[in-house]
């Protein structure tokens, strides 16, 4: 009696348990035929979008748009029905193959209670939520379960396979993490997908990519294409991402690669009608060039490349490519120039020894241009993506290593891009914390205690868009051997305080090499550069119409963390120029000089010093309020004053003349008093050098 009892309880839970599952039959839906209707209809149509999704994945393949358009037509069948096992399975596999992944864990929990037996592969997307789940010794008999009831699917071993050594190396790894702290960096990003981080080397810009909202169309599955944002670190904290500037972004798809280390150029990669290709965009001024496509050896037509990245001494270019003849996926290559001048590559050349079986991911080349970081599906991953580092040694690049917990976690981290020093680093993840998909991170590197370092409050790099107040860059880990230095300013002209374009070259002292020629920011004067430690630098600054500029600065041996930052004055000697001294006071109605004056006349003392051949006419203009007669006297009179002033300081009469010119020379309109504060100036003019 006791034993039919028994059964029978386990008979009523099993029909129970199976009973929860609803199968979309006219039978359960007699009140609602024209929702199961509409359901059956949008799961074949779902259908058909999930079996190409899946061919796709098992050639290591992208899917494309494919599972997020089956998701779609899902969630119209799921809103008829939620208690279906197979369409919870379906529904959670095109999560875990987006970067929503997290959002698919439920939905896979779900469809293994309502009905394990709805789908043959349902014990190994079991095990994937598991994985991402951190229940990595139930994800591994999950796996195994599918290996023992699927035979058929010979083609996915290595899937399976894969995922297991995952489970064994993420275990062991959270149990042991690597001193670093990994931090979602709120400011930036948004609960759409915020990634593809390239951060300057001073730390103080960040370049990114991001499908948020913007002014382009959505695509057919409702979501927006990928543009680059930028954004710039203001007392220690990102300040809100713009859009860039110039003819980056179009209606297609845009995702940061690299951004070069002086900050002037980037690397990104764009999908046109469905061929993926890297470009290169540079600065000019406030505004990014419309991107030019990389030569044929890089960007190819018979395959699409992505995550192009410079090697540190502008001579190759690292990227990633797919081969139709392979199952790989994408596999990391390079191509080096012949000649700088000419800019002709050579034929791109695979590098075996850190790839995998799986698709490699985005690159980064350190400044000491021994250290490659890759992210890869492949090699010791914990799942997904991961961050390794490989070295350069002998010619040839070391077993990719992985990066470690909590860098690398179940979910995809990918796209590492560091600062100099090697101290911090940004990447991308879609692990569980995050605010949508993928989100950016800051990687902080403990490296040995040490005490706090002071913040500086000089402003960066001027290279990119944004004047920002600087973070100090404190002690370097053992990340790369090299030290570097990171020398960057501004060139601005002495007496107007305004940007100037100018070329900077920088030698070697000792060998008497040029190390470096580049041109400063045009419309904000600004640069940077990294620059080996242990050396003594010249640096030559030249401008057109200014006088030539030069000096010279140690960077002591072992410096790897110094920051050099010059504002360089540049004197304009040009016959002709002209320059408002918006700094010079005087009294109400008087020629009389006021003390704040003082430093702007000090500034054009030191220029007349400087330059003893420069020739000058100060000049002095009113509005027009008033009589011409008084009007012409006041100014004469104060420009007079201002002659008086420096022949006091030593300059030789004979070089200047005062001329006032009352009214007849207004530089905006008299009829408000905003333009007519603006007539009320003193000038000088370079009459002759």
């Amino acid at each position: 009696m006791i034993r039919i009892l028994i059964s029978t309880v386990v008979l009523s839970f099993a029909f129970a348990t199976q009973a929860q599952n609803v199968e979309f039959k006219s039978s359960n839906f007699k009140d609602d035929k024209e929702g199961l209707k509409k359901a059956t209809t949008a799961l074949k149509e779902g259908d058909a979008y999930f079996d190409l999704a899946n061919e796709a994945l098992f050639l290591v393949k992208s899917p494309g748009l494919n599972y997020e358009l089956a998701l779609k037509k899902y969630e119209i069948a799921q809103k008829v029905n939620s208690k279906n096992g197979e369409l919870n399975f379906k529904i959670g596999v095109c999560y875990m193959n987006s970067p929503y992944s997290q959002k698919g864990i439920q939905y896979l929990l779900d469809a293994k209670k309502l009905d394990p037996e709805c789908d043959p592969f349902m014990d190994f997307y079991y095990g994937r939520a598991l994985q991402l789940n951190n229940k990595f010794n139930e994800a591994i008999k999950a796996f195994e379960a599918f290996e023992a009831n699927y035979r058929k699917a010979d083609n996915f071993n290595k899937f399976v396979s894969k995922h297991k050594r995952e489970c064994k190396a993420a275990r062991g790894a959270t149990q042991n993490p690597i001193r670093a702290w990994v931090d979602n960096v709120s400011e930036i990003n948004t609960p759409f997908n915020d990634y593809a981080p390239s951060v300057s080397t001073d730390g103080g810009e960040l370049i990114f990519t991001s499908d948020r909202p913007n002014s382009h169309s959505p695509n057919e599955a409702g979501s927006y294409d990928k543009d680059i944002y930028s954004s710039s670190l203001e007392s220690r904290k990102w300040n809100s991402p713009k859009s860039l500037k110039g003819g980056v972004n179009t209606p297609d798809d845009e995702i940061s690669n690299n951004l070069s280390y002086d900050g002037t150029k980037m690397l990104l990669h764009r999908t046109v009608d469905g061929q993926i290709d890297i470009f290169e965009s540079k600065l000019n001024g406030f505004n990014w060039t419309d991107p030019s496509v990389l030569p044929f050896q890089i960007s190819s037509k018979r395959a699409n490349e992505v995550y192009g990245a410079y090697s540190e001494d502008g001579w190759s270019i690292y990227f990633g490519r797919d081969n139709a003849n392979r199952s790989n996926g994408f596999e990391i290559m390079y191509s080096s120039m012949q000649s700088k001048i000419q800019k002709n590559y050579m034929a791109a050349q695979m590098i075996s020894s850190v790839n995998s079986k799986f698709n490699e991911g985005p690159i980064y080349i350190m400044l000491d241009g021994q250290t490659m970081y890759i992210a890869s599906e492949g090699g010791d991953s914990y799942g997904g993506y991961d961050i390794f580092v490989s070295y350069r040694g002998q010619g040839t690049w070391s077993k990719p290593v992985n990066m470690g917990y909590p860098i690398n976690t179940p979910y995809d981290d990918f796209f590492f891009s560091s600062t100099a020093n090697g101290k911090y680093a940004y990447i991308a993840s879609n692990r569980a914390e995050g605010q949508g998909g993928y989100d950016i991170y800051k990687v902080t590197f403990w490296g040995e205690e040490k005490k706090p370092a002071t913040v500086t409050e000089d402003y960066l790099l001027a290279s990119i868009v944004n004047p920002i107040k600087d973070n100090s860059i404190e002690s370097t880990v053992d990340v790369n051997k090299k030290s570097f230095t990171v020398f960057k300013g501004k060139t601005i002209d002495a007496m107007t305080k305004k940007a100037v374009e100018a070329q900077i070259e920088i030698t070697d002292n000792s060998s008497g090499k040029l190390i470096e020629t580049f041109t400063t920011n045009s419309a904000t004067g600004k640069f940077i550069i990294t620059l080996a430690s242990g050396k003594n630098y010249g640096i030559a600054v030249k401008a057109k119409g200014y006088l030539f500029h030069s000096e010279n600065f140690d960077i002591p041996k072992g410096s790897a963390d110094n920051l050099v930052n010059k504002v360089i004055e540049l004197k304009n000697i040009a016959v002709g120029s002209k320059i408002a001294l918006r700094n010079i006071f005087f009294d109400t109605g008087k020629s009389t000089l006021r003390s704040l004056s003082n430093t702007e006349l000090d500034r054009l003392v030191k220029l007349m010093k400087d330059v003893p051949t420069l020739k000058i006419e100060i000049s002095g203009h009113t509005d027009n309020t008033g009589s011409a007669k008084l009007n012409n006297s006041l100014s004469q009179d104060r420009a007079q004053a201002v002659v008086n002033y420096l022949k006091g300081k030593g300059i030789t009469a004979g070089r200047m003349t005062a001329q006032g010119y009352g009214s007849t020379k207004p530089i905006a309109s008299n009829n408000s008093s905003d333009g007519r504060q603006q007539n009320r100036r003193t000038e000088f003019e370079i009459k002759g050098n």
